[in-house]
């Protein structure tokens, strides 16, 4: 069975981890010019949000 994981990072983006392979970076500070993709703007942006992880059944 595959797993599939969902991990907001600190500070960071959603990241979708397929057999705790990262697979997308996922924007979720808003500032990406390349949304729904994560480009690192959290950065300039300091993006501050929690870390939380999320299995997906």
């Amino acid at each position: 069975m595959v797993e599939v994981v969902i991990k907001s990072v600190k500070n960071g983006p959603n990241l979708v981890l397929v057999d705790k392979k990262a697979q997308v970076a996922l924007c979720r500070c808003g500032h990406s010019k390349s949304k729904p993709l994560c480009d690192g703007s959290h950065h300039a942006a300091n993006f501050e949000a929690d870390e939380k992880e999320t299995k997906i059944l």
